[in-house]
């Protein structure tokens, strides 16, 4: 009877919305499992068609070929460098600038706050930006995918609000006590600012992981380039690699096709994140609207 009376309470509009985010989810989730499945299955046989839900004949050869290609292991290291030090970098180069601008007695501070601004909107475009490269030697050099995005003018003005948001008392407290701006940012405002800097942390992270266009416009060096980078130029050939230097079973090159080895390998480059977010969620979901809300 409790269970009956509880549906009875539901409304039409209470059955649509479960409706709608049932769809919303399927639509959001089924290209995931779909590249998923689509690994596990055997090159010749996906090419029939017919493999939406499950593997229709399991392999992990895709798998197999993916992890002896030097190519995407390379890729995996210069990203994973790119993404820890460029986000640690980053995180601290626009923290130093959002707590200056969050402090009223910083003179100036409207004006840079408007120079900031105007960057959000107007760039030199690529050939310039190509050309600035080329001069201070940051073409095919690993600094190329941390230098440049040492600071973003959003998120200095995000961290700025949530920097102005905290009590000027703990500051003064400590400049009493002979703290400096730096000593104060770093021991008192930074860890009390956990929230948005791990949102801001993990947005550098995201964008660091899945960036391939500066691989593409300002690295020739198959050393130096990303993993996604990598991905897509797979993706692009539509052949399989062929691993110099590795010997595997001539019969596995006959079963395999580029499409379900791209598919392995977008698996494969997706594990970190995935690994890395569930640490981050609880600070993402509370920092979101922190740094936008004011009381």
């Amino acid at each position: 009877m409790a269970k009956h009376s509880a549906l009875r309470r539901y409304t039409w509009f209470d059955w649509v919305n479960i409706v709608f985010m049932v769809l919303f989810c399927f639509i959001t989730l089924f290209p995931i499992w779909y590249v998923f499945v689509g690994s596990f299955n055997e090159g010749l046989d996906y090419t029939m068609g017919g493999v939406w839900f499950w593997p229709r004949v399991w392999t992990l050869d895709n798998y197999l070929v993916v992890v002896t290609d030097p190519a995407i292991w390379k890729g995996y290291l210069v990203t994973i460098g790119r993404t820890v030090l460029g986000t640690v970098s980053s995180l601290v180069f626009t923290s130093v600038v959002a707590y200056a601008v969050s402090r009223r007695n910083l003179r100036g501070r409207t004006v840079y706050y408007w120079i900031f601004m105007i960057t959000m909107f107007f760039g030199g475009g690529i050939i310039p930006y190509f050309i600035l490269l080329k001069v201070i030697g940051l073409l095919n050099n690993f600094l190329v995918y941390v230098i440049p995005s040492l600071f973003s003018a959003y998120n200095m003005i995000v961290i700025s609000i949530f920097f102005a948001q905290l009590p000027d008392s703990l500051c003064e407290a400590a400049r009493i006590d002979g703290a400096g701006e730096y000593r104060i940012l770093f021991t008192i405002v930074m860890p009390l600012s956990k929230p948005i800097l791990s949102t801001v942390a993990l947005w550098a992270i995201v964008g660091h992981w899945n960036s391939y266009l500066d691989s593409m416009y300002y690295v020739n060096d198959p050393d130096l380039y990303s993993l996604q980078y990598v991905l897509m130029r797979i993706i692009n050939k539509s052949s399989v690699p062929t691993n110099p230097g590795v010997t595997l079973p001539p019969s596995l090159y006959e079963t395999i096709t580029a499409k379900t080895v791209s598919f392995a390998a977008i698996v494969v480059s997706t594990i970190p994140v995935l690994v890395c977010y569930p640490f981050l969620q609880k600070y993402f979901a509370g920092g979101f609207m922190i740094g936008a809300v004011k009381e």
